[in-house]
């Protein structure tokens, strides 16, 4: 008995006819766009965790200035 991957299933969940094109050998005929769809999610993967880091660095800086605004108000005081 042939193991069924999870992929199959998701494929044939999608589309049962493209999962038995695949089973039967058939190669996709769109191999630039799938390719062009690839390199589109990357970079907006890329562009999701450059955000990420820019807002973890923005509450980082808003941090710092205030324990120094804390910092300077406290030695007003004294």
């Amino acid at each position: 008995m042939k193991t069924i991957r999870a992929s199959e299933i998701g494929t044939y969940l999608y589309c049962q006819r493209a999962w038995w094109y695949q089973k039967q050998g058939y190669e996709k005929q769109n191999q630039a766009d799938l390719y062009t769809g690839q390199e589109l999610h990357a970079r907006h993967g890329r562009s999701v965790f450059v955000a990420g880091v820019m807002k973890l660095l923005a509450y980082a800086l808003l941090l710092m200035g205030l324990i120094m605004t804390a910092a300077y108000i406290t030695f007003l005081l004294l």
